[in-house]
């Protein structure tokens, strides 16, 4: 087993690379705003145009080329999620409402049998 650590080595250019980008998503959002009197469309194309911006700079940063890159491997390994049928998804929660139910009972004896033996049994209080 290795206890090397790996170091990324970032320019200063990749850094104001993501600065621009992260400036260009904030100005797509404030126009999206800034725009509120303006027709719905206008105000999406604020938007888009300031996220494509971020999307462009992070591309020719090497950051953020790797969280892009991150970002497509996450896509493609949630397409590879096995989603349980609609019988298998109903009888996952019935089991969980039963458990939840049982315990629930479980807790509420506890609590009884406790309550019992510490206010009637030890310190002799009747209610």
């Amino acid at each position: 087993m290795s206890n090397q650590s790996v170091q990324t080595v970032s320019t200063s250019s990749d850094k104001i690379k993501v600065a621009l980008a992260i400036v260009a998503a904030i100005a797509g959002v404030v126009g999206f705003y800034y725009l509120a009197g303006q027709p719905a469309l206008v105000r999406a194309s604020a938007l888009v145009a300031g996220l494509v911006i971020a999307v462009a700079f992070l591309y020719v940063s090497t950051t953020g080329r790797e969280f892009l890159n991150f970002a497509k491997e996450a896509v493609r390994e949630t397409k590879k999620v096995v989603w349980p049928t609609r019988k298998e998804a109903t009888q996952i929660t019935a089991i969980v409402f039963a458990f939840v139910l049982v315990m629930a009972i479980f807790l509420w004896g506890t609590d009884k049998l406790l309550e019992f033996l510490l206010y009637d049994v030890i310190l002799g209080w009747k209610k």
